[in-house]
């Protein structure tokens, strides 16, 4: 009987390529935001990652290649999009794994931000993490796939009422009605567009939340401490 290394297994052939490509932080970053927020142009993602669009355009061949991403060309543009539905998960269990407390460096101490603050006009950091992996463990959304840049509902929108929030009762208008928001922080999704605006708006209406004197910041009061720890798994101050 071989050894359990063996060069011609193809699981494990699959998992040494893959940890290859996402050894590099710019194939990593880029398919974190295409996981997490969906279909980009180059220059969107070349924006996104705050690199040129030549040196981008090499990391995504690389990523084509080993079919982690694919492209699909429409009229001049050519819109980029996750080669594989269940990449999110691996991203997101690298992204949980990496902010474990026992392999951050110790003189990082978390800050009121990495806890929350708004990304636009919905919150973000942890607070904001954890309220978009509320909204899908509980069927309110479905996790995002990489392959359309809105997040579509789910069955049971009771968590949102949870939250204070109706989405039958939003007019969304032109936004659309929930995004996945890749988090700069924590590096997986928090909820964004009009549903994201709106439990943000709920928080601070309801006293859980009010906006601290520096510019973003969200500082969580007693009475949210209280609420978010019952209504948020995981989520402790």
């Amino acid at each position: 009987m071989g050894g359990l290394v063996d060069p011609g297994n193809a699981v494990q052939g699959a998992i040494v390529e893959l940890t290859r490509e996402l050894a590099d932080p710019v194939r990593l970053t880029a398919l974190q935001v295409l996981a997490a927020e969906g279909p980009h142009t180059m220059v969107q993602l070349a924006d996104a990652l705050g690199v040129t669009a030549p040196r981008l355009g090499n990391h995504l061949a690389r990523l084509r290649a080993a079919g982690l991403v694919t492209v699909e060309h429409t009229g001049r543009h050519a819109l980029y999009r996750v080669g594989r539905e269940d990449l999110l998960g691996v991203l997101t269990a690298l992204a949980r794994y990496a902010g474990n407390e026992g392999i951050t460096p110790p003189d990082r101490a978390e800050s009121g931000a990495d806890i929350a603050h708004t990304c636009y006009d919905h919150a973000a950091g942890r607070l904001g993490v954890a309220v978009f992996a509320l909204l899908v463990s509980r069927g309110a959304l479905r996790p995002p796939d990489g392959s359309a840049p809105e997040v579509a509902l789910g069955d049971d929108l009771s968590a949102f009422r949870d939250l204070g929030v109706t989405p039958a009762a939003v007019d969304p208008g032109r936004r659309r009605p929930a995004t996945a928001c890749l988090d700069r922080t924590h590096r997986v999704p928090h909820l964004g567009g009009v549903l994201g605006h709106e439990v943000l708006a709920a928080f601070l209406a309801d006293g859980l939340v009010r906006r601290g004197p520096e510019d973003r910041e969200l500082r969580i009061t007693p009475r949210g401490r209280r609420r978010f720890a019952a209504l948020l798994p995981g989520f402790a101050l």
